[in-house]
């Protein structure tokens, strides 16, 4: 796996105007949990290009995707994208979660459970230990 993970400098415009125009579920998860190693004290980044994608939200210590998915991914249309970008990203050794918008706007204590559960079942030894 090359050192930046697979990131394709081509679709750096892109990736920044999505984060300038980010939706409010994600805004909500950055800013309320992920930014500032807010998630168990792993790093994320937002809009990080990988290979012809750019995945919402990206942990490369975990080699872990975050993605979230609004109205716009329940089309038949979008669901056959999606299920293509997630076979390719798990190819290049990524993980992917996916939660929905309405979930993070409504219930973001179970979003923050979820996620926290996740990280620590499949990856315990990089979990930091508590004091």
């Amino acid at each position: 796996m090359p050192g930046n993970h697979n990131y394709n400098k081509k679709f750096k415009p892109l990736a920044r105007g999505l984060r300038n125009y980010s939706t409010k579920a994600e805004i909500r998860l950055w800013c309320e949990v992920l930014r500032n190693k807010g998630m168990l004290g792993f790093t994320f980044l937002r809009q990080r290009i990988i290979d012809l994608y750019i995945a919402d939200f990206l942990c490369k210590d975990l080699m872990l995707v975050i993605e979230l998915d609004g109205k716009s991914h329940d089309s038949e249309e979008a669901v056959l994208k999606d299920m293509e970008k997630d076979r390719v990203l798990q190819k290049l050794g990524f993980a992917i979660i996916r939660i929905r918008d309405e979930d993070v706007m409504n219930n973001l204590d179970s979003v923050v459970l979820y996620i926290d559960t996740w990280i620590k079942t499949h990856y315990p030894a990089k979990v930091p230990s508590s004091p």
